[in-house]
């Protein structure tokens, strides 16, 4: 039996992920600021949406490559998350999600989180499937492919 047919490459922008939350006080610490696990529950969510879109199918999280918490958002304010792919292997996709903190009232915004997770995506049967590559559009594009898969490259070595 062969294997399937890999899908016809896809423009980073097919995987454009926006969402927002209002922080609310079940989500945060006794300090009023969200909660970390929460902040990485919201990007993994994030994620799996910009993965789903530019694959087409159902995604999983494989790794937390990065995740740098820069600084806090406190109850009342929001969160904004965008996330698209950044890189695509054979059955897995990297996703790069950046996080802000943003005060609605003064419109303020700043850097929250920065993360990057890879996803692989999982055909009817439950197994991993060809991914789109990433159509090369641009010099920023081929330079986010190849950092990826430098990236990938070193986190094989590491985990074996």
């Amino acid at each position: 039996m062969s294997p399937p047919a890999s899908p016809p490459p896809r423009p980073p922008s097919a995987s454009e992920t926006k969402m927002v939350e209002y922080v609310l006080p079940q989500h945060a610490n006794a300090l009023g600021n969200v909660f970390g696990g929460q902040i990485m529950a919201w990007v993994d969510l994030c994620a799996a949406i910009s993965a789903q879109r530019f694959t087409g199918l159902m995604c999983v999280t494989a790794f937390v490559d990065d995740l740098k918490f820069h600084n806090p958002v406190k109850v009342g304010e929001v969160v904004r998350l965008s996330a698209r792919v950044s890189a695509a292997f054979r059955t897995s996709i990297e996703i790069e999600v950046i996080v802000e903190g943003e005060d609605s009232r003064s419109g303020r915004t700043w850097p929250c989180v920065q993360a990057r997770l890879t996803f692989v995506a999982i055909d009817s049967e439950g197994r991993p499937a060809p991914v789109p590559q990433l159509l090369a559009e641009d010099d920023a594009t081929r330079s986010s492919q190849a950092a990826g898969e430098e990236r990938r490259k070193s986190r094989l070595r590491a985990n074996g």
